[in-house]
């Protein structure tokens, strides 16, 4: 055993070093924590694991597939909104940003009811609903991907007093390009057995 880990240092030193600073991150902001006065980080893993095991596995992999084609459809049009452009100039930073994430909602919300009851959940329904580690998968890309895009929809000034883990995880360029191409890349390869 202990060559092959040595193998795997001398092959791949850039993917153990990430694997180790990924490690060292999560378990400096596990210490970090404070029970006693809790912060917007430890609400916002919080959310993140209760959501992912109760909601999402209450749901079933097809109505998950159905809310992450319902995001990445509200996140476009939040995003190419013009009239959102337009209010940036009459507005203070902080009512744009909860217009945003409200009307990311409400778009959000209006889809998943329209798309729940459309075609498209029939198609997923005819597959199988899948085994529960790729509802747990789905679960957690789609969780993550909705605490991405509402993170980045607040403005810079409320994020910055996040944790720098949560920062790197949710809001960092790397981190959004995960969490938005993942999903697709589950729906593409976990299909219905």
């Amino acid at each position: 055993m202990f060559l092959f880990q040595a193998e795997v240092v001398t092959n791949s030193p850039d993917v153990v070093a990430e694997v180790v600073k990924v490690g060292n991150a999560t378990a400096d902001y596990v210490n970090q924590i404070n029970w006693s006065a809790p912060s917007w980080d430890l609400f916002i893993v919080l959310f993140f694991v209760v959501t992912v095991f109760l909601y999402g596995l209450s749901l079933g992999r097809d109505r998950i597939v159905v809310i992450l084609v319902s995001i990445y459809m509200a996140l476009a049009v939040v995003s190419n909104a013009p009239f959102i452009d337009q209010l940036r100039f009459s507005r203070a930073g902080g009512q744009i940003a909860a217009f945003r994430i409200g009307a990311f909602v409400g778009i959000f919300v209006l889809l998943f009811f329209l798309l729940s009851r459309s075609v498209l959940l029939k198609t997923f329904s005819n597959l199988a609903s899948g085994k529960w580690w790729q509802v747990l998968a789905f679960s957690i890309l789609h969780v993550g991907l909705l605490v991405s895009i509402t993170l980045s929809l607040l403005p810079a000034d409320a994020v910055s007093h996040l944790a720098p883990f949560t920062r790197s995880l949710f809001l960092s360029d790397g981190g959004k390009f995960i969490w938005i191409v993942a999903p697709i890349m589950a729906m593409v390869t976990l299909k219905g057995d």
